[in-house]
């Protein structure tokens, strides 16, 4: 169906109603997909690997919209073909929508940043990934992937306080079950997450192994990150109060990014968005006239 002649010009008459309707939805998904990490094989992937590995993303994208995690292995039957193990693993709070939509990302930044390689893993910020030729990786599940600290240091205030107390927070909730926890407490907001088909004891523990590398490794910093092999853990502070829609997520194994870095991210996303609106409107204001000349014969 074409866009009438009145919808063409409701919308080229009024460019920054275009652009203040559609940035949210660009801001939101590319927030979700932004990349945290890559980890990459150095051996490539066989070819007789690939339409096995192509039907795994095809697998894991499926389940993304209905399940928040899913590991599964594709091939590899009584034949002898060619075994794919792989994962994905949404935040905690994300809905099924921006679930899927944080995964159908997954093949396509592997391929981009890895090439087709015979193991991969991608951590966006609302989810990660990961593949491997033959089944799951033999590392431990306590094994630092990743971690990240703030440039900005807390000085006063209270801060370690108020860090320590949501620290243990996260890791009492932990305790309770459910794999995800989220908590404020005095302008400091804290995430943790387990990989799905973890057990309770085994995710208190992976927690609080990531708390502690947290504390040892970002000190007063005022947010930071760490990702290990099978959890994660993610604190930001906020002197002037958490904001009313929560503080910064992590993905799936995910973490907060720390207001200073977040507000760049968030204005590099405006920024672009209002370029490629800009072309958007330039574009339908060159079709309205040709449309209009048209109507002049």
């Amino acid at each position: 169906m074409g866009i009438s002649k009145t919808h063409l010009s409701l919308l080229t008459s009024h460019p920054l109603l275009l652009l203040l309707l559609l940035l949210p939805h660009l801001a939101i998904s590319a927030d979700l997909t932004t990349l945290i990490y890559k980890g990459c094989s150095g051996q490539p992937l066989p070819d007789s690997y690939k339409p096995t590995l192509a039907s795994l993303f095809d697998s894991l994208l499926t389940q993304s919209s209905s399940a928040h995690f899913y590991k599964t292995t594709t091939g590899g039957g009584g034949g002898g073909g060619a075994a794919v193990f792989g994962l994905f693993q949404c935040r905690g709070d994300l809905t099924a929508a921006d679930c899927r939509t944080c995964v159908s990302r997954i093949q396509d930044t592997s391929d981009r940043l890895c090439g087709r390689v015979a193991a991969a893993r991608i951590q966006l910020a609302g989810c990660y990934g990961l593949y491997a030729v033959g089944g799951p990786p033999a590392v431990s599940g306590t094994a630092m992937l990743f971690k990240t600290c703030s440039a900005n240091q807390a000085v006063g205030g209270g801060f370690e306080e108020r860090r320590d107390t949501a620290f243990s927070m996260v890791q009492a909730g932990m305790g309770g079950g459910g794999g995800f926890y989220v908590t404020t407490y005095e302008s400091v907001y804290a995430m943790g997450q387990c990989e799905g088909d973890l057990s309770v004891s085994d995710c208190g523990e992976c927690v609080t192994e990531a708390v502690q590398k947290a504390e040892v490794e970002c000190g007063s910093a005022v947010a930071g990150q760490v990702y290990l092999e099978r959890c994660y853990f993610s604190y930001s502070y906020y002197p002037n109060g958490v904001p009313s829609g929560g503080g910064d997520g992590g993905g799936g194994g995910g973490g907060s990014h720390g207001s200073g870095q977040q507000t760049g991210k968030t204005v590099a996303i405006v920024v672009g968005g209002a370029a490629g609106l800009g072309f958007l409107v330039i574009c339908l204001l060159f079709i309205r006239s040709l449309w209009q000349k048209r109507d002049d014969y």
